[in-house]
């Protein structure tokens, strides 16, 4: 390799750095001190995790990572419903993806649904989780069939979730 082939690879930024600068990351304050509760919903970081458990005395306060995505209007999972088989069964339809919520995040506190936006052919839901986005769309595969298909895009670690039908 010749040096100005060295000099010309130098200066053109790095592709990987490059990727993660553009990522939305709500744990770069580093470790947080234990026990913290969040202002917002109450959930308590306990043992590195944030659970649903009663205050603890003498508690920092500070905005857990789902509260955070919410009040930045960053999810991290977006997924889109779709077809002519969703007019027929869009309650029912909404019904499953709030009872997929409930049932996730009475486990992990930083599982929910950020926002349900109804459109004339679609219906988007934003998640504040990857995995709570990919659980709503396995639940209506499993429930009404159609095309399930997954994405994660490589400029944030967002997942993007179709179904239709």
């Amino acid at each position: 390799m010749s040096a100005s082939s060295e000099r010309h690879r130098s200066q053109e930024p790095r592709k990987d750095r490059s990727l993660r600068e553009r990522g939305y990351d709500t744990s770069k304050k580093g470790k947080r001190p234990e026990p913290t509760v969040c202002p917002q919903c109450s959930a308590v970081l306990h043992m590195g995790r944030w659970t649903w458990r009663p205050r603890p005395l003498h508690a920092q306060e500070e905005m857990c990572p789902a509260c955070q995505r919410i009040r930045d209007q960053y999810p991290a999972g977006i997924l889109t419903l779709s077809g002519a088989f969703l007019h027929a069964r869009k309650e029912e339809m909404l019904n499953l993806a709030r009872n997929e919520e409930a049932r996730a995040k009475a486990e992990h506190p930083l599982q929910r649904i950020m926002a349900i936006q109804e459109q004339e052919d679609r219906i988007l839901i934003t998640t504040t989780d990857t995995h709570l986005a990919r659980g709503i769309g396995e639940a209506v595969h499993h429930a009404y069939h159609g095309e399930l298909d997954f994405h994660y895009t490589e400029e944030g670690n967002i997942l993007r979730v179709r179904w239709e039908r």
